[in-house]
């Protein structure tokens, strides 16, 4: 039992530090523009060695990109490509939360406090992972979504970067977790129901 708790306590570990790192960092996608790279993650976009705020980015005319991408984007196109960047950004922030509540409930299951008898708390730690990866996967797939079908028709070269690996590879983390601690949850209601008789 403690194993599964162990393993579960450090992939979540891993997860949570690894969504922190996806939503601050500017590398979500990767792309050319008038023959230099330029990058950006879901509160900024850099190229010429500057960094703008995103929000910035759309509208402004005193930017490159800016310029490039006000010409394009328009009234409700212009509301939708923000409400994408703040839809990840929401659900990256609330993953991290929830994959947050689900370590400090993953540490006190390894203590024995007779007033908790009635709570599980590797259950409440399993269904804590479980839920920031779901949120985890809602930001990834509008952010992969939005992108494939919008954005990177919008840029020529274009890839996606560390930055968004990081997300999926956060998401395959705080799943492990879970399925660790509900394992660990399982066997520890099945040794229970065992010595009761």
């Amino acid at each position: 039992m403690y194993s599964f708790m162990g393993g579960g306590l450090f992939c979540a570990i891993v997860g949570n530090i690894l969504i922190v790192v996806s939503t601050a960092t500017d590398y979500w996608m990767q792309y050319r523009l008038s023959g230099s790279y330029a990058h950006q993650g879901l509160w900024r976009y850099c190229m010429a060695n500057k960094c703008y705020m995103q929000t910035a980015s759309i509208g402004a005319s005193k930017y490159p990109l800016s310029h490039k991408m006000a010409s394009e984007i328009t009234g409700a196109v212009l509301w939708f490509v923000q409400a994408y960047w703040n839809a990840t950004r929401a659900f990256m922030i609330l993953s991290g939360m929830a994959c947050f509540a689900g370590i400090m409930a993953g540490i006190l299951s390894f203590a024995h406090f007779s007033a908790f008898e009635r709570f599980s708390r590797s259950f409440a730690a399993g269904i804590m992972f479980f839920i920031s990866t779901f949120f985890v996967l809602l930001a990834m797939a509008i952010y992969t979504g939005v992108t494939l079908s919008f954005l990177g028709k919008r840029f020529g070269d274009w890839r996606f970067s560390w930055s968004y690996i990081l997300g999926w590879v956060a998401m395959l983390m705080t799943f492990f977790a879970g399925i660790f601690y509900m394992c660990a949850h399982r066997m520890y209601e099945s040794r229970r129901v065992v010595g009761s008789r």
